[in-house]
């Protein structure tokens, strides 16, 4: 079976699908950005992309700050509905009941809700054409204490995390493996022990 050829565009799925809010405590919006991602590791750096049209998009640049929120199942309604609706007509925490939570290190509220929210604070604009990309440096990542197990690391597995690919948002499935497993050994007690103990 062949591959058809397709135009040109953006069909690398499926991508996370977040909430980032943005202004302060007092005058705030949520944003659904899928536009997203890590740029680099040490120093941390992300980014999103957003169209000068929104109303975030003049939040971010006043401030030069803001919070990507990690989405869950239970999430899913209100990353859809803050994606769709224009914060200059509604206030989001409001509509969709999520409790602003102030941050240490920036002014833009955390949502509480969120089982990750990961503080941003811009260092950088581009702007492609239909999007402005904020390259930004990660200055705290707060994680919700009821989803880290007994030995105090977060389990990312409890969260129920979703992901977006063409227009539809989606359950991530079954954990089939880990970082490395490829090339893990087997130990003599049918135990596997990887070979690697970094990323190369």
């Amino acid at each position: 079976m062949s591959k058809k050829i397709w135009k040109s565009g953006t069909f690398i799925y499926p991508i996370p699908a977040v909430l980032v809010s943005c202004g302060n405590m007092e005058k705030s919006n949520i944003l659904t950005v899928a536009w997203t991602g890590i740029i680099n590791t040490n120093p941390a750096r992300v980014y999103i992309s957003v169209r000068p049209e929104r109303y975030s998009y003049n939040l971010i640049k006043e401030t030069g700050e803001f919070v990507i929120n990690l989405t869950t199942e239970k999430l899913a309604y209100a990353t859809d509905w803050c994606g769709v609706r224009s914060g200059a007509k509604f206030d989001k925490f409001k509509e969709m009941n999520l409790t602003k939570e102030k941050a240490e290190f920036v002014s833009a509220p955390l949502i509480k809700e969120s089982p990750v929210s990961v503080e941003c604070k811009v260092i950088e604009e581009k702007n492609f054409g239909s999007h402005t990309m904020f390259l930004a440096e990660v200055l705290s990542i707060d994680a919700d204490e009821q989803y880290m197990d007994d030995n105090g690391a977060f389990d990312i597995s409890r969260c129920n995390l979703i992901a977006y690919a063409n227009g539809g948002y989606y359950t991530l499935g079954k954990k089939i493996g880990k970082f490395g497993y490829s090339v893990e050994k087997k130990t003599n007690k049918g135990n596997r022990k990887n070979k690697y103990n970094k990323r190369q």
